[in-house]
């Protein structure tokens, strides 16, 4: 079955919850941060098995929690710029879009 295009709201949700998981992972809320990584990764997912088989491939691992921060960050701001490039320019104008994002994103996209 293909994925429904995002919304206006489901983006806003993700990109909220995602700048909300990056302050928790500054005041070193690692744990705090991870949780709500993984609902930015949740909000209109490509594959509904993402986050099971990241979790997967992390406990293969010996990481620390915050480099678990890190990598869930990671997952995280990948599917946030995905879930952007759904969006038509009109959809951008709604949400607004982070412009630090955007940044990321077009830099990544770029080289």
């Amino acid at each position: 079955m293909a994925k429904e295009p995002v919304t206006v709201e489901e983006f806003r949700e993700a990109q909220e919850e995602l700048k909300d998981a990056i302050d928790l992972h500054e005041k070193k809320d690692y744990y705090g941060a991870i949780e709500s990584f993984k609902k930015a990764v949740m909000v209109s997912p490509y594959d509904d098995d993402l986050l099971d088989k990241f979790q997967k491939k992390l406990k293969e691992g010996n990481y620390k929690l915050q480099q678990e921060s890190i990598a869930y960050m990671g997952c995280a701001a990948v599917h946030l710029s995905q879930l952007l490039k759904e969006l038509s320019d009109e959809q951008k104008e709604d949400v607004p879009v982070d412009e630090n994002l955007v940044k990321i994103f077009s830099d990544w996209d770029n080289g």
